[in-house]
Parts: C-alpha cells; sequence; structure tokens
C-alpha cells in the first residue's frame, strides 16, 4: 500500500505560496478543479474524486488525524463509472461531505505541493511527500517545506477538509437556483 508523509495547513495568500514553490524550485503540474464526496466509513475515509468533471478516482486512506505532519496509507482506483458507484456508495453508506475545490499542483522530488482554494474554506496548503526513499527522506525532505512555507503550528489542519465543511455548515451541494 502506498504511503506518504502529509500536512494541511491554512495559507493567507495563494500566490505567496506559489511564489515560494518557484523560488525552491518545483514544477507547476496544473490547476485542478477537484469535487470529492465522502462517504460515511467506519474506519478511515473514502472518497470519490472528479477532477475537471474528465477523470475519476476512489480514494481510501487510513491516517490519524493530527495537526503535525502524518503518515496516510492510501490507494488509489481509476473509476469507469463513477455515477453509478457514487449513487451505491451513497444509498448504503451515506454521503458525510462534498468538498469542491481549485488545487493548484507543484511537484518537488518525491513531494506533491497542493495550493487549494475550497469553496466555502478559504485557502490552503498541503505538502505530500511519498515514502519512497525510506521514512528518513520523507521526514527530512517534510521539514524542507514546512520551514520554506513558514508553516506555523498554529495553522496547521488536523482532519481532512471534509471536517472543516462538516463543522463550518458549508453547503455539501450546490443550491439549485429557482426559476
Amino acid at each position: 500500500m502506498p504511503r506518504n508523509l502529509e500536512l494541511k495547513a491554512s495559507i493567507d495568500s495563494l500566490r505567496r505560496a506559489e511564489e515560494t514553490a518557484r523560488s525552491l524550485g518545483a514544477r507547476f503540474a496544473g490547476t485542478l478543479r477537484q469535487v470529492d464526496t465522502y462517504f460515511a466509513v467506519v474506519r478511515g475515509r473514502m472518497k470519490i474524486r472528479s477532477i475537471d468533471g474528465r477523470r475519476h478516482e476512489l480514494i481510501s486512506y487510513q491516517r490519524p488525524d493530527r495537526r503535525s505532519g502524518r503518515f496516510s496509507d492510501y490507494v488509489v482506483t481509476p473509476l469507469d463509472d463513477p455515477r453509478a458507484l457514487r449513487r451505491i456508495l451513497a444509498r448504503q453508506l451515506g454521503i458525510r461531505a462534498v468538498v469542491r475545490k481549485r488545487r493548484r499542483l507543484y511537484l518537488y522530488r518525491n513531494a506533491r505541493i497542493h495550493l487549494d482554494a475550497v469553496t466555502g474554506l478559504g485557502d490552503f496548503i498541503e505538502f505530500e511527500v511519498l515514502v519512497t526513499r525510506g521514512t528518513a527522506q520523507a521526514k527530512a525532505l517534510f521539514a524542507e517545506l514546512k520551514n520554506a512555507f513558514d508553516i506555523r503550528a498554529s495553522r496547521t489542519i488536523g482532519g481532512s477538509y471534509s471536517d472543516l465543511i462538516k463543522k463550518s455548515d458549508a453547503p455539501a451541494r450546490p443550491r439549485r437556483r429557482k426559476a
């Protein structure tokens, strides 16, 4: 099972974070519009991710909900029929939350740097350092990124965006306009 070391934090300026990413030598990999539908599971988290409305994945992961860096074990499965699976999972498990975001993705060594504008929540940075060259290397790169972006403990987030959506009572689904 793949593993990464990750951290999520609120930020004041996506532009400033992008400048930092570029100054590190991170490669811009694109802007993604993502919709994550989280299901009410007993253990860990499970979501269907829609990327730009064209690519869909089922993602299941386990990690502790702590604000410091945390290891996450995950599985990503491409989907051919996301609507049918979403209906089945919604009926059987229930939908926990729907998260909409615009993600600016940067790649740096074996890390993904996500600069996220999350609907109803604000702006965030997330690091995912893939554990590909051992835990010590992942921790060293993680510390380098945390330092470069000046991430303070008071800004870190312990859970997922779905937890923040639930706490903020942000709308889980878009409201339909009446004609």
